[in-house]
């Protein structure tokens, strides 16, 4: 794809979105040497992998190889082309693109554009807003958050709406000329030709993801119709088990203490925050998933899980553990008492209690532990015994598979269970071995699965010496003046070598002292970002430039003077050819020898 965007908006566009900002709103980054380093989110990545360095503004993943501009992690993480990451950061930074480059983007759109979607959300968002604040409309809306006890300060920080009866929100978009099928495509419309409100009647929480961007909506019901709660359907930039409520205003403080709490209602992770407890988030309908989990590791060391303390509760937070437990994190899990909600606790108890709740939580394997004993201790059937029993096993072994436990601690653990079951301790220690190797096995091969393949940077002595070319160029760019009348664009024949030289050559001709960082925000595909910061990672390390540039230079000149001589012997056999077979047949014309 050709670079279609002026070079000084993009220059613009790159120093007003430093790096570390911008990954640092994705991930938790800490500082080691001169560079930053964090969790990856491109890959599950279970120990700091991702390094970004603020001098060349760079990142780059040793484990996964992700690496590139600012451009190029924006375009990764929230999954857009190189036009929509250059209006989004555009937008980020409040600088307004002209008109001209926006005709350029358009061109470029795909069919679901996250930055239009994006813009759709956010104006139903005020909708909805505007519904509440309506003395009329929003009566019964209020009354309830009132009830609730949530401040209008809340209602306004948090983006509280309401959505109306009769289509409203499809006859305002109707009455704006809006385009219908975004409405369908960002979920706040249903069907074609003919449209309808997909959220009626509702007090409407707005979901932001971790940067601010409207991304989808929570519904309640307020007539009891329908479902208590509906969230938008799954989108290009929305799905509820890869998201989290409050994820931006609580990033900061979950960094600051290193603890996030995770509650599972909107209203109890609002009235948190109304508290002054900034370091909250929800589930948004649904279960703890694995995609929750990877996303808080990239800010938090420790989870905190807070649920009611009924039947429910107690199996939510089970099957969150079980999620959590082979992560490489602090699980530790908490309930409300007296049947309440974390948010009538909050209303009823203060933060005080609220906070001690969150100190007094205690691990997984102290609540596993507590459900094998309750189990034998209520005289549960055989049945209900042996799966309690093996639940616990499982729990232990993944723990010591993962570290979470220290094999010291095997030994009295197989005793305590010995004299709880029955059994003797030889026969549990066995079955406990058993299943940490299972756990093993399954642990290696998730981890050969997280394996990604190189990019193929072509073989061979000829390959070799375009790469050295690159790598000496993109670390020392001031020697291109005395290489570019001997190599051009045309020597280099292995496909992403001759694209990375392009860009790399034209960046030079302009400016022969261009960064590293000016080169990479030409490149609109992640491969050849990639391949950018891989080709300058080796050369950095390799150092010897201007040897190993003279050298690179004359196997190249060798290489293509071989070449000529190539095809100039190729040319005179193809004519011998041409001849003898004319001689042969008695042709007249060798020229049309091919019609015959």
């Amino acid at each position: 794809m050709p670079f279609v965007f002026d070079s000084g908006i993009v220059s613009q566009i790159q120093q007003a979105n430093d790096i570390v900002d911008v990954v640092s709103e994705h991930v938790s980054l800490a500082k080691k040497g001169r560079e930053m380093v964090g969790v990856c989110p491109f890959h599950d990545d279970h120990r700091p992998s991702m390094y970004v360095n603020s001098t060349k503004q760079i990142f780059k993943c040793f484990a996964c190889g992700a690496g590139g501009s600012v451009f190029t992690f924006v375009q990764m993480r929230e999954n857009l082309t190189f036009p929509q990451t250059i209006e989004r950061l555009a937008e980020r930074a409040g600088i307004k693109l002209p008109e001209r480059v926006k005709s350029q983007a358009a061109v470029q759109q795909s069919d679901v554009d996250p930055n239009r979607l994006a813009k759709a959300n956010a104006w139903a968002a005020k909708h909805f807003q505007k519904n509440l604040a309506d003395e009329q409309k929003g009566e019964s809306a209020r009354n309830y958050l009132n009830n609730r006890q949530l401040s209008q300060q809340s209602v306004d920080n948090w983006q509280i709406g309401l959505a109306g009866v009769n289509d409203e929100l499809v006859k305002s978009a109707n009455a704006e000329r809006a385009d219908m099928g975004l409405l369908v495509k960002a979920g706040l419309a249903t069907g074609s030709g003919s449209f309808s409100d997909r959220f009626v009647n509702r007090l409407m929480f707005t979901i932001t993801d971790v940067t601010g961007r409207v991304i989808g909506f929570g519904g309640r019901t307020l007539d009891e119709s329908g479902a208590k709660y509906i969230n938008s359907p799954t989108t290009a930039l929305f799905d509820k088990s890869n998201c989290l409520y409050g994820l931006e205003q609580a990033r900061h403080q979950i960094v600051s203490t290193g603890t996030v709490v995770v509650v599972e209602g909107y209203t109890d992770c609002i009235m948190a925050h109304q508290f002054g407890c900034t370091n909250v988030v929800a589930t948004l309908g649904t279960s703890f998933t694995t995609g929750h989990s990877r996303i808080l590791r990239r800010y938090a060391k420790k989870i905190v899980m807070l649920f009611d303390s009924d039947t429910a509760g107690l199996e939510a937070s089970n099957r969150a553990l079980e999620i959590c437990l082979s992560q490489p994190i602090d699980i530790k899990i908490a309930f409300v008492p007296e049947g309440k909600d974390p948010c009538d606790f909050l209303v009823a108890a203060g933060r005080e209690r609220f906070q001690k709740l969150i100190d007094d939580a205690i691990d997984v394997f102290e609540f596993k532990w507590n459900r094998l004993t309750r189990s034998f201790s209520n005289n549960q059937t055989l049945v209900d015994n042996k799966a309690a029993t093996e639940e616990f096993l499982q729990t232990i072994a993944t723990g010591l598979q993962s570290g979470k436990l220290a094999a010291i601690e095997k030994g009295l653990i197989v005793n305590r269970l010995s004299k709880v079951v029955g059994l003797d301790s030889r026969e549990i220690s066995a079955e406990l071995s058993r299943r940490i190797k299972r756990a093993g096995k399954n642990a290696v091969y998730k981890a050969e699965n997280r394996k990604v393949t190189s990019i193929n940077l072509g073989e061979g002595l000829s390959a070799m010496a375009q790469r050295e070319i690159l790598e000496v160029l993109l670390n020392k760019p001031a020697f291109f003046d005395a290489v570019k009348q001997k190599i051009t664009v045309e020597t280099f024949d292995v496909p992403i070598l001759s694209q990375i030289s392009a860009i790399l050559f034209d960046t030079l001709n302009a400016n022969t002292n261009a960064s590293l960082a000016s080169i990479l925000a030409r490149a609109e595909s992640v491969e050849i970002s990639k391949a950018l910061v891989e080709l300058a990672d080796a050369g950095e390390e390799k150092g010897n430039f201007e040897f190993r540039l003279t050298a690179a230079v004359d196997v190249m000149q060798r290489h293509q003077a071989q070449k000529k001589k190539n095809a100039v012997t190729a040319e005179k056999d193809e004519t011998q050819f041409l001849r003898s077979v004319y001689e042969n047949t008695g042709r007249q014309n060798p020229h049309n020898i091919g019609m015959v």
